[in-house]
């Protein structure tokens, strides 16, 4: 594949420059990623790569997310602290001027969720619920009375 080569090179070239050492494993973007930019996996040394955030928000946010993922990787190999709460690792993203969180995607906006709107036939007290819920094995916590569903909320 010709943009995992050029996404190896430009990853080698970066380790380089900012960390002077090598990176000598894979780098790779990961059509399955969704949530997050890039990961460093802990086991085969390897980085994964979000294309869709250079897609989205272009080179520059894609490089500072590789910067990310090598300051966990040349953290991890030197036996330093390297998750994202240890003081190794934020002090090499102080230094190398890697973002400690990326960008979120336009187009993964988090989807609404139903809410439901019970209303209790004493009282009138209104509870806003994100599950539905079964009325007859549930009273109103104010005055004890039955409840009823009113409906769906936008």
């Amino acid at each position: 594949m010709r943009e995992d080569h050029s996404i190896q090179e430009l990853v080698e070239s970066i380790s380089r420059d900012l960390f002077d050492k090598p990176f000598r494993h894979k780098a790779y973007y990961n059509p399955r990623l969704r949530t997050t930019g890039g990961r460093y996996m802990l086991l085969s040394h390897n980085i994964e790569l979000n294309k869709k955030y250079f897609d989205e928000h272009g080179m520059e946010e894609l490089i500072g997310i590789i910067k990310h993922e090598l300051c966990h990787y040349h953290l991890h190999l030197a036996g330093k602290g390297y998750k994202h709460r240890d003081h190794d690792f934020r002090q090499l993203i102080q230094m190398v001027g890697a973002p400690r969180f990326c960008t979120p995607l336009p187009s993964e906006k988090k989807k609404k969720r139903k809410r439901h709107l019970y209303q209790c036939i004493n009282c009138e007290q209104q509870y806003i619920r994100k599950m539905k819920m079964n009325v007859s094995r549930y009273a109103c916590g104010r005055c004890k009375g039955r409840l009823q569903y009113i409906g769906e909320l936008q």
